[in-house]
This record gives C-alpha cells, structure tokens and sequence, in this order.
C-alpha cells in the first residue's frame, strides 16, 4: 500500500514465491492469500517483481545485460473476477 498510489492494505495469510532456473531463465511465481472480500493480485504481482529485481540485483555483478521479462497475472479468485490460465472469467 505505500508503494502503488490508492492500493489499500491487506492482511496477508500466505506468500510463497518459487524460482524456478529453466536454462538461462528464472521462472518467478508468486502466490498470495487473504482472507478478504478483495483479491490480492497486486500484492502477488508487486512480490514476483521485487523477486525478479533482486535477481537482477545479484548477477549484475557477471553482467549488466540481464532482461526482466513480461510479469503476468496467471490466477486470482476473489474480488469482482476471477482470472484462470490468465484469462478472466
């Protein structure tokens, strides 16, 4: 909530977040829980971007030509819709 501008604050029941190497590639999942009216897709996607910063922040050491790549919603229930395989339902 202090970092993005009208996010409200929630109390967060789980965050577990899985770095998988494939590669030259980390694949970053984030998942979060609330029991709450609302979903919590900007928690899991502000998560997964400060995982992937951090990456980042390790290997610019061996090189500064380390691409972030797209950060996508992949699941969310709860709140006005559900999003499954990234499409909403």
């Amino acid at each position: 909530s202090e970092l993005i501008p009208l996010c409200h604050p929630l109390p967060l029941d789980k965050v577990h977040i899985d770095i998988q190497l494939v590669g030259n590639h980390a694949i970053i999942e984030c998942e979060c829980r609330v029991t709450h009216k609302t979903g919590v897709e900007m928690e899991a996607l502000m998560g997964a971007s400060i995982a992937a910063l951090t990456i980042y922040d390790m290997v610019k050491a061996v090189s500064h030509r380390v691409e972030i790549g797209k950060t996508i919603l992949v699941n969310k229930s709860g709140g006005k819709r559900n999003v499954v395989g990234g499409n909403e339902q």
